[in-house]
């Protein structure tokens, strides 16, 4: 399984950096459970999606400093294209890549647009800097108070703010179908 590697490799290199280590095991644990919405086959492929989502913090691959194509660049290095594009384009990261000048850079990944896009935004946007579960804009006003209100991170995020309210909104939706049921 490729969850298995994925949640291996991504220990390795992010159990140093303590918080973020934190972070990607809950978003992990919270792609487990809404892995219900998806067929059989796509559930591996989420858990990896969570589990290396962050892996470009990890500073043996910081090229850009932009985590989501330093840590696709990595995923795509290891022969996983598809998983490098999720990883690549996760939590509206076209967003930052234009802030930061790096739109041809993040280009270079496909985006599918997909269930698993709109899963892991949720997972991710909805699981704070140390692993707790929190409201999208929670989440939001943790990463402006973190980095300041003019930082371009959060200045992104507020752009990104009607596709994340829209990705989170499905899943929520999705889940209360599911369990109705």
């Amino acid at each position: 399984m490729i969850a298995d590697r994925a949640a291996s490799l991504a220990g390795r290199l992010l159990e140093p950096l303590g918080s973020r280590w934190q972070h990607t095991q809950k978003v992990a644990e919270r792609a487990r459970r809404v892995s219900v919405l998806l067929d059989e086959p796509e559930r591996d492929q989420l858990l990896a999606e969570a589990y290396l989502h962050d892996i470009g913090y990890a500073p043996e691959l910081v090229e850009t400093g932009a985590h989501q194509i330093d840590g696709a660049r990595y995923v795509r290095s290891l022969g996983h294209e598809r998983l490098a594009g999720l990883v690549a384009h996760h939590s509206c990261a076209s967003y930052e890549a234009e802030a930061r000048g790096l739109r041809a850079e993040l280009d270079e990944f496909p985006n599918e647009d997909s269930r698993l896009t709109r899963l892991l935004t949720y997972c991710d946007m909805t699981t704070g800097p140390t692993g707790s579960p929190m409201t999208l804009d929670r989440r939001l006003a943790e990463i402006e108070k973190r980095y300041g209100p003019d930082h371009f991170i959060p200045l992104a995020l507020s752009q990104a703010r009607p596709t994340l309210e829209s990705h989170v909104g499905w899943v929520e939706a999705k889940l209360r179908s599911n369990t109705s049921r």
